[in-house]
């Protein structure tokens, strides 16, 4: 990073367990958290391949494993494949809307339901309002929930967590019901934060790290074209 953020610090955090690995140890490289200009360096820091946790700014550092890798869709040249075009035919029945980040009990409800069936045992088992609020909404950030609703009865099915930033959305995670696994929500998510980054004529949507060899990372490199950060640019990662 160069010319006004010369003197914004870094930080590398003390070894942890990985999240993606579990048998490998992981450290990150963070953004200063309480620089009161967090926000305005948020967009430069995800072109380097920086992705938000709560108000934490960090990117992977994990000495010898280069295993993460940044991934963003370029908005304009994006098309959907066969198997997303079935996607939003399975759910022509959902509707999604954009609305102010909150913590109330429809959202919360939904959030411990799908950790409970995805996640049990990962560490978030005991998430309540105050750890989704500091996960998921932050304090600095410009936020949106994207929700998707049943139409007819406008039961909440998925919220996918955005940031909006002046020529991007960053997917920051997206939670859905466990009983409608068969829709497909996480990939339609995606393609709901895509229509909305072309409805505002945003260049990129951030999709945080694509893990090669990962099943839970696969479905990332389906959104052709893909771009991936090396370390030094973004370039073409091939389908």
């Amino acid at each position: 990073m160069r010319n006004d953020a010369d003197n914004l610090r870094l930080f590398h955090s003390a070894p942890h367990p990985c999240g993606y690995w579990p048998e490998r140890e992981a450290r990150d490289l963070v953004l200063d958290p309480r620089d009161p200009r967090l926000s305005g360096y948020y967009p430069m820091a995800l072109e380097w391949g920086f992705r938000r946790s709560g108000d934490i700014v960090y990117r992977p550092s994990c000495g010898s494993c280069r295993a993460c890798v940044p991934v963003r869709i370029p908005v304009a040249t994006f098309c959907p494949d066969r198997s997303q075009r079935r996607c939003l035919a399975r759910n022509v029945d959902v509707d999604a809307h954009i609305v102010a980040p909150s913590s109330h009990a429809e959202y919360l409800d939904l959030y411990q339901r799908y950790l409970g069936a995805r996640h049990r045992g990962g560490g978030m088992d005991d998430h309540g309002a105050h750890e989704f609020e500091q996960f998921l909404i932050g304090s600095w950030n410009d936020g949106r929930f994207l929700e998707l609703r049943q139409r007819n009865t406008h039961r909440l099915l998925a919220v996918a967590v955005s940031d909006v930033l002046p020529d991007a959305v960053s997917a920051v995670y997206t939670f859905f019901d466990p009983d409608e696994a068969a829709r497909g929500l996480g990939t339609l998510g995606v393609l709901k934060q895509l229509e909305w980054a072309q409805r505002d004529a945003r260049a990129h949507l951030y999709l945080g790290y694509w893990i090669a060899g990962h099943p839970k990372m696969a479905y990332k490199r389906r959104f052709q074209p893909l771009e991936a950060f090396d370390g030094r640019g973004w370039g073409p990662l091939p389908a």
